[in-house]
């Protein structure tokens, strides 16, 4: 069978793709990772709302953020225009991943129909397939992006806000007319982080034992003609 460059390539990059902006949307979809946290983190006793209210005004705000509503609510907390106008800019962050996860998923679906169709495989650079070299490639970025965070988490979290909300200050919340803030602390938002690259890890980790094994097989194969 004959092998494309291009091919692997383009895999190589919907893959890294697929697994970055699937590990970000978790924590986005996945809300009972946020109830786990309200009874350790203390938040009724610190916000001054039950459970429930709590679930609720979170559930909106991320409903919201997720374009599962057109307007932005949150429960029974009141919140100021410069607050909603800041979430207005996260819902856009937040729709960006999930297109980019429906568009790798689907670029990956058509190299695997256009491969088999035009009898031609992902070709290996260095003896690796294109799964390995995102993995590898994403493991590298993630582990110097992460080990450098763990230092100052709390830099690192005003370099982000910077970097993704360039010339914007309306993410530095006022407790007393955005009381959402307090619903919402720098530990849940650390631990989110923690998730992100832990599943990126696990997944690269998954991707690269994967190849190792298919080229085992490749190479017990060729041992045996």
């Amino acid at each position: 069978m004959k092998t494309s460059k291009p091919l692997s390539l383009f895999t190589a990059l919907f893959t890294a793709l697929a697994v970055l902006s699937g590990s970000i949307a978790t924590p986005l979809l996945c809300r009972p990772f946020y109830y786990a946290h309200i009874g350790p983190m203390g938040l009724t006793e610190y916000v001054g709302l039950t459970p429930e209210q709590i679930r609720q005004a979170f559930d909106q705000v991320m409903d919201f953020c997720l374009g599962l509503r057109p307007d932005f609510a949150a429960g029974v907390l009141p919140w100021s225009q410069s607050g909603a106008d800041h979430f207005t800019d996260v819902r856009e962050l937040f729709l960006l991943d999930l297109r980019v996860l429906a568009l790798s998923l689907a670029g990956l679906l058509l190299l695997l129909v256009c491969s088999r169709l035009k009898h031609v495989r992902p070709y290996c650079f260095r003896g690796r397939g294109p799964g390995f070299w995102a993995a590898a490639g994403l493991a590298a970025v993630f582990l110097v992006v992460g080990g450098l965070a763990a230092l100052d988490f709390d830099r690192a979290f005003v370099i982000f806000h910077a970097l993704f909300f360039p010339g914007k200050t309306n993410w530095l919340f006022d407790w007393r007319t955005d009381p959402v803030i307090l619903i919402l602390p720098e530990t849940f938002f650390r631990n989110c982080a923690l998730l992100i690259l832990a599943l990126v890890m696990l997944w690269c980790a998954v991707l690269i034992f994967a190849d190792l094994w298919a080229g085992k097989r490749r190479k017990q194969r060729g041992q045996s003609l």
